[in-house]
């Protein structure tokens, strides 16, 4: 019991003292005591923390400017402190924006955006401002100049937790040379707090990284116990990542409550112009689409009939019956007309009936100058309607005699249709939601059941189905905006149309992928290995939110062969560090079967072992983070189907990389030991038949399968011959260097001189068990070097 507690009850009015208490705080007094929430729980993770926020803020700034990132982190001992200082040359940030961007949480110009960038939510920077100021209790200190400024502003400032506004406690200009800022634009801020340097590693993982998926930036590192900085140049060649552009949200990506707030904020005045103005892929005939569904929940459908197999004189009888004083010549066409039209349909509804009677109604007008009123139409379509409904049974009974099994008999079939035909006479029209309509089925079957009957919900289903696939749509005039907004039912019935709809997924010119080439290169540049892929999927859609999944792979060479392989994770070109086991990425690659990609997998699940990097990139609008810290992905199955694909595809490539590594392995160690038993089967064969010994120059290549390059001299001539004794076409990409000037070199060949040295290059096309020839002549004098390519060194023999 608190304190509080033990005091209550003393006086009348325990409701007016916990009244007292009661007060609402503010987003930063509530990270100021929940700051593990953002990744900010020790002072080693802290530092890593506040060096990516500061980062993201940086790259997202350069980008949005069209600025090609320079960024710089330098970290120093400052006493029992640690001081983080990250320049960047961006756009810088203006006089009236500074305190609010580093001295207020949850503000940020991306919140409300549809589009791809790192930061989301407007807390990052500021909540680093915020544990600085909690650990170490000094203000942030930031400088920035602006494009076209020559001077620049300097802040330093805490963040007021009680209000979440920034308290500058230093403000003023500094003129040119009066900063440590870059002399163009840019910002750089430092912020002194309580860390350590434990997770040192993590903080090297997080730029190189950042290097990797960031192919287009410059990033440096300096910290203490470095020799000299760490540099991470840009890949040569790398753009800025394509521009993005803000979407509207995907009608298939709203909830309920949202979905009221947008009806009720919007100016548009219809339901179509609502979808069509509000939500992205949604034009006229989307929006009718959706108004349909709409229309089918809200008023439901109507069924139709078709007229009784009974003498025909009774329907045009009937009409005619209905009309009166229209002059016997006119009312008998009228009817007539009205009645074949119903006649040559399969079913028709009261309002398609409606329709029909108007039609036929406004032709006989003008043909016999008479005048049908609203009176006389009506009675038409009630004449009509009520022959067209007398045999319902037997136009149920096909559809459900269809939708069951053959177990049920004629006349189990002939009850549950009768039973469900009845049904629709509570409703004047035949008029019926599906929910009603399956009710309908349920409460007929339910009267069927017995020890030898059944309806199972399968069944029950399959009616409800086939029912409902011969109403129609009505075409009555949807509510207006204000009124769905007004209507918690109505707007669930329109949001539920949206999504049945069929609507193409969302643009994706509001992400920026890395792609697979820069993907690849930014694994080249930052990791040694011996191969390389990449694979970047098409857009997929989650909770409205496009996503692109990317993924790369890089193998042996100098990367670690003893453990797990690495992973690195990022969501929006950003490294995703901790929380590694929390991860949806990790769960997708555990469940792989990397035994079938030539990965070592102990038990056939969990993190494949030896020397490889994997590599997965989601981009998205929206990114499903598991925490404020955003350091693990959640686990949305149609994101984990994309991540598995994506390194699936990629793996492929391993794949047939491993087994062609593991062939040539085999094949070289066979042709090692060919290359040293011919000669002697050759000198045992020369001993045995006191022969001259054999020549074996071409003899391994035909063993091996191998293509052939030889090189004969017969005076001034030398003849290139090329045997291709594989079993398909090869292009050995051929250089004879030589160092006398040749002549005669046919037109497939083409000479460079180079420093006193001829290169005779050839690049023949040889079939397999074919031979080609290139002749050309020379002094007597020369001497020779050949260089093939374009043959895997294992396939190839060269006898010069």
């Amino acid at each position: 019991m608190t304190s509080f507690q033990s005091t209550l009850g003393e006086d009348a009015g325990i409701a007016e003292e916990l009244a007292e208490s009661q007060r609402a705080i503010s987003i930063a007094e509530f990270f100021e005591k929940n700051k593990h929430m953002l990744g900010f729980d020790s002072g080693a993770r802290g530092l890593v923390t506040a060096v990516k926020e500061a980062v993201d803020n940086a790259l997202d700034a350069t980008e949005e400017a069209g600025i090609k990132p320079d960024i710089s982190v330098e970290i120093r001992e400052s006493g029992d402190y640690y001081t983080l200082i990250v320049e960047d040359n961006g756009p810088g940030i203006t006089k009236e924006q500074i305190p609010k961007v580093f001295g207020k949480l949850l503000y940020g110009s991306r919140f409300h955006a549809r589009e791809q960038s790192r930061g989301q939510q407007g807390i990052g920077i500021s909540a680093a401002v915020l544990y600085s100021q909690l650990t170490s209790g000094k203000p942030a200190k930031v400088t920035s100049r602006t494009q076209g400024d020559s001077a620049a502003q300097y802040f330093e400032l805490i963040i007021d937790t009680d209000t979440n506004e920034p308290e500058i406690q230093v403000e003023h200009e500094l003129a040119p040379g009066e900063s440590d800022l870059s002399p163009t634009h840019g910002t750089r801020i430092e912020v002194e707090m309580e860390a350590n340097m434990r997770a040192r590693q993590q903080l090297h993982d997080y730029v190189k990284h950042t290097a990797v998926v960031n192919p287009h930036a410059r990033l440096v590192l300096d910290e203490p116990g470095l020799d000299e900085p760490l540099r991470y140049e840009r890949v040569e060649g790398a753009g800025l990542p394509d521009e993005t552009e803000e979407i509207r949200p995907h009608p298939h990506g709203v909830e309920l409550g949202t979905l009221i707030k947008m009806l009720s904020r919007t100016e548009s005045y219809s339901v179509s112009g609502f979808l069509q103005e509000e939500f992205t892929r949604v034009g006229a005939k989307t929006a009718d689409k959706i108004l349909n569904n709409f229309r089918d929940r809200h008023f439901g459908r109507e069924m139709g009939w078709s007229v009784p197999d009974t003498d025909e004189t009774d329907l045009d009888a009937a009409i005619t019956d209905a009309v009166a004083n229209k002059g016997a010549d006119a009312t008998a066409t009228f009817a007539e007309r009205v009645g074949d039209t119903l006649r040559n349909r399969e079913r028709t509804t009261h309002f398609e009936l409606g329709d029909i009677v108007d039609t036929v109604a406004n032709d006989i007008e003008s043909e016999f100058d008479v005048t049908f009123g609203d009176t006389v139409r009506e009675n038409a379509v009630e004449a009509a309607w009520d022959i067209l409904v007398t045999d319902r049974t037997a136009d149920l009974y096909a559809l459900v005699d269809d939708a069951t099994s053959t177990r049920k008999d004629d006349e189990t079939v002939h009850g549950l249709a009768e039973r469900v035909a009845e049904k629709f006479d509570s409703s004047a029209a035949h008029r019926a939601t599906k929910k009603q309509v399956r009710e309908y089925v349920d409460r007929s079957a339910d009267l069927l059941v017995s020890d030898d009957v059944s309806f199972g919900d399968t069944a029950r289903e399959n009616v409800t189905e086939s029912l409902w696939e011969v109403m129609r749509t009505v075409p009555d005039d949807v509510p207006k905006v204000r009124d769905v907004a007004d209507d918690r039912d109505t707007a669930s019935e329109l949001l539920e149309g949206m999504r049945e709809a069929d609507i193409l997924a969302p643009p994706t010119n509001c992400l920026s992928p890395i792609t697979d080439e820069l993907v690849e290169a930014g694994l080249r540049k930052e990791y040694d290995a011996d191969f390389y892929a990449a694979a970047t999927r098409d857009a997929e859609v989650h909770g409205g939110d496009p996503f692109i999944v990317e993924a790369g792979i890089a193998y042996g060479g100098d990367l670690q062969s003893e453990g797990s392989v690495d992973l690195l994770r990022f969501a929006n070109r950003v490294p995703l560090v901790y929380q590694r086991g929390a991860c949806a990425t990790t769960d997708v690659v555990k469940r792989i079967g990397w035994r079938n990609y030539g990965l070592d997998q102990p038990g056939g699940s969990g993190m494949p072992k030896g020397p490889a990097v994997i590599m997965v990139h989601v981009a998205s609008t929206n990114v499903p983070f598991t925490s404020e810290s955003k350091d693990a992905l959640a686990n949305i199955p149609e994101i984990e189907d994309e991540i598995e694909l994506a390194i699936r595809e990629a793996s492929r490539e391993l794949k047939s990389y491993l087994n062609k590594r593991r062939s040539m392995q085999k094949r070289r160690k066979k042709q090692d030991v060919l290359g040293r038993i011919l000669p002697e089967m050759a000198d045992k064969l020369a001993e045995v038949t006191k022969q001259d010994r054999p020549n074996i120059d071409g003899a391994l290549a035909r063993i091996m399968n191998n293509v052939s390059v030889e090189r004969e001299v017969a005076d001034d001539t030398v003849t290139l011959a090329v045997e291709n004794h594989s079993d398909r076409t090869e292009q050995p990409d051929i250089t004879d260097i030589v160092t006398a000037e040749p002549t005669d070199v046919p037109d497939d060949a083409t000479v460079v001189d180079l420093d006193g040295e001829w290169f005779v290059k050839w690049n023949p096309s040889v079939s397999a068990g074919e031979t080609a020839e290139l002749t050309y002549t020379v002094t007597s004098d020369a001497s020779f070097d050949i260089n093939v390519d374009g043959v895997e060194t294992e396939k190839l023999t060269v006898n010069t």
